[in-house]
C-alpha cells in the first residue's frame, strides 16, 4: 500500500481540471466512476465524465483548484479513500474564492496494478451558522496558495 500513489492520482485529477483537460480527467477514472459536483450534479461513467467535463470547459472559464490533503486511508490493499479541503483561484487571480471552499472525497480502487477513481465528491464547505470555521478554512487555504505562489 503506497499512500503516494493515491496522492498522485488526486493531484493528477485536479491538475487535469486546472488544465481544462476532460480526457485526462476521464482517463484517471474507472469505467463506472461517479463524480458528484459542487452543485450536486452527478456524472456517471468514464465516457459521461469526459463528455460533461468537455462541456463545462468549453462553456466556462473555470477557476483552478488549490488543495490540502487531510487524510489517505486504505480500506484494503486495493481500495483507498482520500479526503481534502479545497478552494479555487480565478484565472489570473492571486486569491482564493472563499464562497467555493469545499470538502472533497475520492475513493480509489486498484485495477490491474493501476489506481483509478471510483468516486469523487465535491461538497460545499458552507459551515452554516459557524463563520469561524469558514474563516479558519479560508485562512488555511490562503496559506497553501501563498506557499505555492512563493515556490513559482
Amino acid at each position: 500500500m503506497n499512500e503516494q500513489e493515491i496522492r498522485d492520482l488526486y493531484d493528477n485529477l485536479l491538475n487535469a481540471w486546472n488544465n481544462n483537460d476532460a480526457k485526462a480527467m476521464a482517463e484517471l477514472c474507472s469505467n463506472n466512476a461517479n463524480f458528484i459536483g459542487f452543485d450536486g450534479s452527478q456524472h456517471n461513467g468514464r465516457s459521461v465524465i469526459e463528455a460533461d467535463m468537455k462541456k463545462i470547459f468549453s462553456n466556462h472559464k473555470v477557476p483552478s483548484f488549490i488543495y490540502k490533503i487531510r487524510e489517505v486511508r486504505f480500506l484494503s490493499n486495493d481500495v483507498a479513500i482520500l479526503r481534502s479541503v479545497v478552494s479555487m483561484v480565478p484565472q489570473g487571480g492571486n486569491d482564493i474564492i472563499p464562497e467555493v471552499n469545499a470538502i472533497q472525497t475520492l475513493v480509489a480502487a486498484k485495477r490491474q496494478d493501476k489506481w483509478l477513481v471510483e468516486i469523487f465528491q465535491n461538497t460545499p464547505a458552507a459551515y452554516h451558522g459557524r463563520p469561524e470555521l469558514m474563516k479558519q478554512l479560508t485562512d488555511e487555504l490562503r496559506e497553501v496558495l501563498k506557499s505555492k505562489l512563493e515556490k513559482q
